[in-house]
């Protein structure tokens, strides 16, 4: 029995397949095939609204950088005026800020100018008092 089973399946298979081979040629044969020259055309179609395209893209890349980069730095500006004068309202200028820690450091190299100052004179004191004693 079982070898009888096997060459009905394979037939039956055999003809699954010539009849999808049958469907599929037919098929083909409707198949509208375009024209060499519908071919170019199409193709130079393509390619033109893909440079067309490209650009539209270039262009808003760079505007929109431009935009950034330029609006940025006004934004900084205007962030750093209005925080300027936002310290001033509140009365603490920058700049005064600023000049009296230049004054302060200024103030502090002086009181070490005149530490070094003494300090030197001392020496030389001590200098002069041990020459006086080795003349002595």
């Amino acid at each position: 029995m079982g070898k009888a089973d096997k060459p009905e399946k394979s037939e039956k298979t055999n003809k699954k397949q010539n009849h999808f081979w049958k469907d599929f040629k037919a098929e083909l044969k409707k198949v509208i095939w375009p024209t060499r020259s519908q071919v170019v055309n199409n193709t130079i179609v393509v390619l033109v609204i893909v440079i067309i395209v490209t650009a539209i893209c270039f262009v808003l890349d760079f505007a929109f950088e431009a935009l950034n980069t330029y609006g940025i730095d006004k934004l900084k500006t205007l962030v750093q005026n209005t925080v300027q004068t936002e310290n001033v309202e509140d009365g603490t200028n920058t700049e005064n800020s600023n000049t009296e820690n230049v004054e302060n450091t200024e103030n502090t190299e002086n009181v070490e100018n005149t530490e070094n100052s003494e300090t030197e004179n001392n020496e030389v004191a001590n200098d002069t008092a041990n020459v006086e004693n080795v003349s002595e």
